[in-house]
């Protein structure tokens, strides 16, 4: 079982940037795979990054790549995304998720792939 709990949200301005934290429980982090996600009001949850175990791979959809960064530091157990240049449509609530992976090096999109999920860190960008 693996505990995940978001921070770092806020409420910023366009251009600006913010810095999300995952911190997660247990002495297993480095057997999962990572990923961000995030759920505006009245769509679905859809993927922003992924890191693997060893964060050697990352992935990135296309709306953030360039602006975002995922990296993770295994010794303390906690996930970040760097969001850059923000957007009033970056606007969401933002989710960390792990999968417990055997692949070192593979990463993963979709939100059926993620095993634990956190609560949410709400990010709201003002034009």
């Amino acid at each position: 079982q693996v505990q995940l709990v978001e921070s770092g949200g806020g409420l910023v301005q366009a251009g600006d940037s913010l810095r999300l934290s995952c911190a997660a429980s247990g002495r297993t982090f480095t057997m999962h795979t990572m990923g961000w996600f995030r759920q505006a009001p009245g769509k679905e949850r859809e993927f922003v990054a992924a890191i693997s175990r060893g964060g050697g791979t990352t992935d990135y959809a296309d709306s953030v790549q360039g602006r975002f960064t995922i990296s993770r530091n295994n010794a303390k157990n906690t996930l970040y995304l760097q969001m850059n240049s923000l957007k009033p449509e970056d606007t969401a609530v933002y989710y960390c998720a792990a999968r417990n992976a055997l692949d070192y090096s593979r990463t993963y999109y979709a939100t059926n792939d993620y095993d634990y999920w956190g609560q949410g860190t709400q990010v709201t960008v003002s034009s």
